[in-house]
């Protein structure tokens, strides 16, 4: 895949992109990952025809394993890691648990593109811009058991819309990308990558609600040791972040909310299992 690797490069150069300094391809991890500041893993096993969640979880077991020894052998302690290849919270914690001496809140992974579909799909529901949509949280895992919840946001008034068309858009919006261009996302994962880093280096301009994925201990019976998609404000110095806590959480969403967490809990023990293996 090199040469594959150096159309890409050409295509970055051609960018002409100011803040492009240079750009090094490699297939070694030692080359890869030395003394970086981030790392987008983006490379996962997709899911083919025929093949079942645990053989999935399996391969990308693999990969996350190697991907997080390398980080904790190479990278720096203080890298910010954002998992993108699926499934990205499970893989997330995969990295995570095979870097050890990288503080856990550094690893995260892209629910921002389900956060980015909820707020435009409200914003065309009310006829606004998206950047008048806020604090719009998704929860849990980037599936089709993430919940996108409006409850504390400034949104429309249309709970019918809200508890049906509005979520189940939101959640198999990657499979009508996929249905209509015969591809997954890519120019939106793209963005919603861009928007994620961005934030983690330099803040928000105002406090702006936006989902995290993060191991958790907290005060919405989430079960721990997940990395579950939360309500996280505008950092403050550092890098630092923290979670909203206490929310008034009302029954519909307890039930969704547990759902997603069901899915994950799943997910990472038969990831774990292999792990051990």
């Amino acid at each position: 895949m090199l040469p594959v690797l150096d159309g890409v490069v050409m295509e970055l150069q051609d960018c002409a992109l100011p803040l492009l300094k240079e750009v090094i391809p490699t297939d070694k991890v030692e080359v890869g990952f030395k003394d970086i500041d981030a790392a987008i893993l983006v490379g996962s096993m997709p899911r083919k025809e025929g093949m079942e969640r645990k053989d999935l979880l399996k391969a990308n077991v693999a990969i996350f394993k190697t991907q997080g020894a390398a980080l904790d052998k190479y990278a720096k302690k203080t890298v910010r890691v954002l998992v993108v290849g699926n499934p990205a919270n499970t893989n997330c914690l995969i990295a995570s648990k095979s870097a050890p001496s990288i503080p856990k809140e550094n690893f995260s992974c892209l629910t921002r593109l389900d956060h980015n579909r909820a707020c435009s799909q409200v914003a065309m529901r009310c006829g606004v811009s998206s950047d008048q949509v806020k604090n719009v949280i998704i929860w849990g895992n980037h599936s089709s058991t993430q919940y996108p919840d409006v409850h504390h946001a400034l949104a429309v008034k249309d709970d019918a819309w809200l508890q049906g068309d509005f979520i189940s858009t939101v959640q198999q919006r990657g499979a009508a990308v996929i249905k209509a261009r015969k591809l997954s996302s890519a120019m939106s994962a793209a963005k919603a990558i861009c928007d994620h880093m961005r934030d983690i280096w330099f803040g928000t301009k105002e406090v702006v609600s936006y989902p995290w994925s993060v191991r958790c201990g907290n005060s919405y019976g989430i079960p721990e040791d997940l990395i579950y998609s939360l309500h996280r404000p505008d950092q403050g110095q550092n890098k630092t972040w923290k979670m909203v806590d206490g929310l008034p959480i009302n029954g519909f969403s307890r039930a969704k909310m547990d759902a997603t967490a069901a899915e994950l809990v799943e997910e990472r023990d038969t990831a774990l299992d292999f792990l051990s293996q």
